[in-house]
């Protein structure tokens, strides 16, 4: 039987988050004006939520002035399944940085990314935004090789980091494993697919749609939970940890297209930041085995652990069904 309590918790964040979560947005500034146009999926808005309110999200500074909102218009793109947003905006005088400051989490899910792409006077910058990054400040100054490697480095690990999804199946495939040999070679399978994954789909033209990538993420965790029930040491996980890498790697590959950022340097920050989550996920996993104080209710504790991640996983697949 193997130790999944701690992500149980983390299935049901799923279930108010999408894993796949990125609105875009185009600034364009001519003077004093500025001109954004927002591009945000139709099922990222949750439900009566009108898509006007996105603006009132979305706020921009120059110089200690906050941009005032001339006029809005949203439409849906059926083809696209999108809605499409235009608005105007209007400073005093002529701005200098540009300050974006983006809570569209609030009327999406939490963990939503806006990728916000700018350009002034023939001159390009661009932010991402997120609940924990949600202040970007665009400067339209060409950034060094070294400034390039290290903000598209540390977007892969923020990526990784704070996912939920992503977080949650790589936990529950270390934590599914007492032999530190079995655990390193999960998470190398893991990277291994999410890296692949990433690479060729943002290459192509092919891209899942996301409730449906969930909900095989989510049938793939309750297969995983079965498992352990049924058969604790079976081998050849590492074909399951291939998969769910995949799955990590849909998110990366949308966060490749959309960013245009180079893979090596988002993809090393991603596998950087997992192999830290998975050496603490390990450290966890041989403090639980190897605990005296919990003998009398270590297996007790793991049933109840891999019961309730066989229920949230089930529950997860079936909200992402109908959502």
């Amino acid at each position: 039987m193997r130790k999944l309590a701690a992500t149980v918790l983390l299935t049901a964040a799923c279930l108010r988050a999408h894993a796949i979560s990125i609105s875009t947005g185009d600034a364009v500034i001519r003077g004093k004006r500025v001109e954004y146009i927002l591009r945000m999926p139709q099922y990222e808005l949750r439900e009566g939520t009108p898509a006007m309110l996105l603006f009132t999200q979305l706020q921009l500074r120059s110089n200690g002035e906050t941009a005032r909102l001339l006029d809005a218009e949203c439409h849906l793109d059926p083809a696209k399944n999108q809605y499409l947003c235009a608005a105007d905006y209007s400073f005093a005088r002529v701005p200098g940085d540009l300050e974006v400051q983006c809570s569209l989490q609030q009327v999406t899910v939490p963990n939503h990314v806006h990728m916000l792409k700018a350009e002034r006077d023939g001159k390009y910058d661009q932010a991402i935004l997120d609940s924990s990054f949600p202040l970007g400040v665009l400067t339209f100054r060409p950034p060094t090789k070294l400034g390039i490697a290290v903000t598209q480095m540390s977007a892969g690990a923020i990526r990784m980091s704070t996912s939920v999804a992503q977080l949650l199946l790589l936990a529950a495939l270390i934590l599914s494993s007492a032999a530190h040999k079995r655990r390193a070679i999960l998470a190398v399978a893991f990277f291994a697919g999410e890296c692949a994954a990433a690479v060729l789909i943002s290459q192509g033209n092919w891209q899942p749609a996301p409730r449906f990538a969930e909900a095989a993420a989510a049938l793939g965790l309750a297969y995983l939970a079965v498992e352990l029930l049924a058969w604790p040491n079976a081998g050849g996980r590492w074909l399951l940890a291939l998969a769910f890498g995949t799955f990590s790697g849909l998110y990366f590959a949308a966060f490749l297209r959309e960013s245009g950022y180079r893979p090596e340097y988002v993809l090393s920050g991603s596998v950087t930041a997992g192999a830290l989550l998975a050496g603490i996920c390990g450290v966890l996993r041989s403090w639980f085995d190897h605990a005296a104080w919990l003998d009398r209710y270590r297996r007790i504790t793991a049933r109840i652990a891999v019961f309730g991640l066989v229920a949230g996983s089930t529950v997860w697949f079936l909200a992402r069904l109908v959502n």
